[in-house]
Parts: C-alpha cells; sequence; structure tokens
C-alpha cells in the first residue's frame, strides 16, 4: 500500500522548518521581563507559515508575513529610538538663598524623523527642596525621590516641562541621575537608557545685618582706625635690608647675611587692610557623638554668613575656618582671608554645603590656623555652646596680642573665664526648616 502523498513533507517545508529551527536555537537572547517579544514568536510565525504552506493556504502565509513584519519593524525601531534623543535640565538659577524660588526646566528633544509613540522619564530629586507643579515621590525616610513623566514625542519635536522649586534648605543639592525609556508602536520591545550626570543648585546660609542679630551698628569687632600699614606680616616676607639697631634677632635673614658678609632682616609685607576671620563650630552638644541640633546649627552658619558679608562689604580681607566637613569629606573648611570680588561667593559656598560633622574640636582649629593667619586680623569664633577648652583658647590668643570676638547664642551657659574678651550673644531666633517646605510651597 502506498504512503499518501500527505503524509510526506514536501522538500520546500522541510527546508523551511530546518531554517526556522536553526535560526532560533542560534537567537536565544534574553529579552527582559519588560518586554512583549519572545522566542513564542519564532514558533508562532513558524506553525503559521508550515499550515500556510501545508493547507495551500494563502491567507496563513500573509498572516505570517505581517507577524514577521511586524517583529522586524518593532525591533527596527526601538534599535533607533535613542539617535538624536536628549535630555537636560535647565535651571533658572544654580545658586540661590535660602527661601528664594528657582525655576526649573526638564527638555526632552528627539531631533530625527522617527517619532516615539511613548518616551518614559524618571528622574531623582532631593526631598529637602519642595516642588511646585509636579509631584516626586519618596520611598520610606530616604532623602532621594523620583519624578516621572510619561508622554508621546514627535518626530523634531523639543518638548518642555516647567517646574518652580522652593529653597527651603541651606546645603548642596545633588538632582539625577536619570532614567529613558521607550520603544516600538506596538510595545514589543523596550530600550532604557541610564544618564549618569548630576546637576547640582547650592543654597547659600541667609544673611541678616548684624543689627537684626543684636550687635552695635559701629564697631561690633572693635575699632579698625586706618587701612595705613600700621603693622608688618610676618608671614609674608618681601625682601632683606641691612641690619639696623633694634632689629629683632629672629628677623635676621642668615643666608643673605652669608651671602653678603653682613648682617641682614627681613622686610615684610606691611598689612594695609584689616582682616576678619570667622571660626565656625559645628557642634550643638557639649558631646558630639549625642548628636546635633538642625535649628541651632543653621543659625550660627546664619550668623556665620552675616559676619563674613559685613566683612566684604567694607573690602575687609574676610576668611572662613569651620571644623564641619563637606559632603562627602571628612576634611574641614578652610577659606584663607581674601578680598576679591568673588571670595565672599566661594565662603558662602562652603557654608552652604557645610555638614553637623564635627571633624576636631574648634579650640584646637583656633590655636593650629591662628598661626597662619595676619597677625593683626580679628578672629571671631561663632558657636552654638560655649566650653571652658574653647574660653581658655580665646584667653591664650588675646594673651598673645591677637584680637578675639566671642558669638554665642544667648540660651547657651557661659564659664567662667570671658573677662576682657568681647561676647556678644545672639538671639537664637527662627530659621526656615526642612519639616516647613509644605508650608512654603
Amino acid at each position: 500500500m502506498m504512503d499518501s502523498p500527505r503524509d510526506e513533507e514536501p522538500p520546500e517545508v522541510e527546508g523551511f522548518l530546518r531554517l526556522f529551527t536553526t535560526g532560533v536555537r542560534r537567537a536565544r537572547v534574553d529579552w527582559g521581563k519588560d518586554t512583549q517579544f519572545s522566542e513564542a514568536w519564532y514558533w508562532v510565525i513558524i506553525i503559521v507559515t508550515l499550515l500556510g504552506l501545508v493547507m495551500r493556504r494563502d491567507d496563513l502565509m500573509l498572516l505570517a508575513a505581517m507577524l514577521l513584519t511586524v517583529a522586524g519593524v518593532s525591533w527596527s525601531w526601538s534599535k533607533v529610538a535613542f539617535v538624536g534623543l536628549s535630555y537636560r535640565r535647565r535651571f533658572g538659577e544654580t545658586r540661590a538663598f535660602l527661601g528664594e524660588t528657582v525655576g526649573l526646566d526638564l527638555v526632552v528633544e528627539n531631533r530625527k524623523l522617527l517619532p516615539l509613540p511613548w518616551f518614559r522619564l524618571d528622574d531623582v530629586f532631593p526631598r529637602q527642596l519642595p516642588l511646585e507643579g509636579g509631584k516626586v515621590v519618596f520611598s520610606g525616610a530616604t532623602q532621594r525621590g523620583q519624578l516621572s513623566l510619561f508622554f508621546f514625542l514627535r518626530w523634531n519635536r523639543m518638548v518642555t516641562h516647567h517646574y518652580r522649586i522652593h529653597c527651603t534648605q541651606r546645603g548642596y543639592f545633588s538632582f539625577g541621575p536619570a532614567r529613558m525609556e521607550t520603544g516600538d508602536p506596538f510595545g514589543l520591545f523596550r530600550q532604557e537608557r541610564r544618564l549618569k550626570s548630576r546637576d547640582w543648585l547650592i543654597v547659600y546660609p541667609k544673611m541678616l545685618p548684624l543689627t537684626e542679630l543684636g550687635l552695635p551698628a559701629k564697631g561690633p569687632f572693635g575699632d579698625v582706625k586706618s587701612d595705613l600699614p600700621l603693622f608688618q606680616e610676618p608671614s609674608r616676607p618681601m625682601g632683606v635690608r641691612d641690619y639696623s639697631s633694634g632689629d629683632r634677632m629672629r628677623d635676621i635673614h642668615w643666608k643673605a647675611t652669608a651671602h653678603c658678609g653682613r648682617l641682614q632682616t627681613k622686610v615684610y609685607e606691611p598689612a594695609t587692610h584689616h582682616s576678619l576671620v570667622v571660626f565656625l563650630n559645628v557642634a550643638t552638644l557639649a558631646q558630639a557623638w549625642r548628636g546635633t541640633i538642625p535649628e541651632r546649627l543653621e543659625r550660627v552658619v546664619t550668623i556665620a554668613a552675616s559676619v563674613c558679608g559685613y566683612g566684604a562689604e567694607r573690602r575687609w580681607q574676610v576668611g572662613l575656618y569651620a571644623n564641619g566637613a563637606l559632603p562627602e569629606s571628612d576634611q574641614p573648611i578652610k577659606v584663607q582671608p581674601g578680598r576679591s570680588p568673588n571670595h565672599l561667593v566661594v565662603i558662602l559656598e562652603q557654608l552652604a554645603a557645610v555638614t553637623p560633622f564635627a571633624t576636631a574640636p574648634i579650640e584646637e582649629m583656633l590655636l593650629r590656623e591662628s598661626t597662619r593667619l595676619p597677625w593683626g586680623a580679628t578672629l571671631v569664633l561663632v558657636t552654638a555652646i560655649v566650653t571652658e577648652p574653647q574660653v581658655a583658647a580665646l584667653q591664650r590668643l588675646r594673651s598673645s596680642g591677637r584680637p578675639v570676638v566671642l558669638l554665642a547664642l544667648e540660651d547657651t551657659p557661659l564659664p567662667d573665664g570671658l573677662e576682657g574678651i568681647r561676647t556678644y550673644l545672639i538671639p537664637p531666633g527662627d530659621v526656615l526648616r526642612p519639616e516647613m517646605a509644605e508650608e512654603a510651597a
């Protein structure tokens, strides 16, 4: 009995089946959990094609061709989705003062003739700054939240979303990284791209007139008689001269003496400008390991910024030292005295970034750094707590001829030994706290 012709596969069917099964084995790809395309599509196309060949059905062959076309178009579409696609954050200002509002534009641009039927953007925003015009989702107690956008992006089109940021807290705030996701019109393939770049917004501390802090309007740091060269600066030698009677032995330049064969004395650069150096103590408790009081820290930072602004306004040389570290650093803050046009900006940026972590006791820093400062500089200690070691350091500097000033919060208990030290007690005042963000928004 001869076999029926239907029991034998035509040669073209056998070759077609071998070709597709081999391709499937070689094209095993992990498409990911978000895609709708899988290896099942291969088998559906194979089965529909075989049915069309065996049953001589043109409609099944057309269906197989349509499925293959859809898969090919979707895959090609997703592969070129990120070509000419860009995303950037555009701040109205990258630096602002506490209490101000800054504009922010999120710009997505598609510079190609192919539209994107769907586009998803997830960007990371700080929790401390309220956002007006959008909703940032936070999980748990983390300080970072996520802003999500989903929209259709046409060809050669730029989409801009406008927001406003309320600067309710001092600090350095990073925006990013961002994640972009898009794909084909049929939703079979998805492409994802992560942007590691970040943008920073610096919020300066508040600066107040010294009279609002309770300091006198005139001469709060002592009398500054004139800008004439009243003394020389030992840390800045400018040359040598012949020795004359009355010169100090420690000012003799021994190498120049040996070279010339007669005594030579160092000549120092005259200190023609008054110097004001602020030492900020970030510790708000006597035992720093017990934690910090954010309101008191913000108050002393405001006082330090106001004092530095007072000196810069009068063209004094202003410096800043703090025992608080910068973010992601364990080094204390040191800004040497200067009076360049942007020197106050540098100081404010350092104050904006200061953290409550104390790297060392402020009295140690005060004694160590004072030896490198101009001799006639006024040293101002700004602190929320006053301890006996601090008082001992101030008295030591005062006895050596250094002008010293103490600025402390008025609810701080003062130890004995402050006789002869110019001391001001500053009202604790009110600062804009993070928990007030909802009201500010």
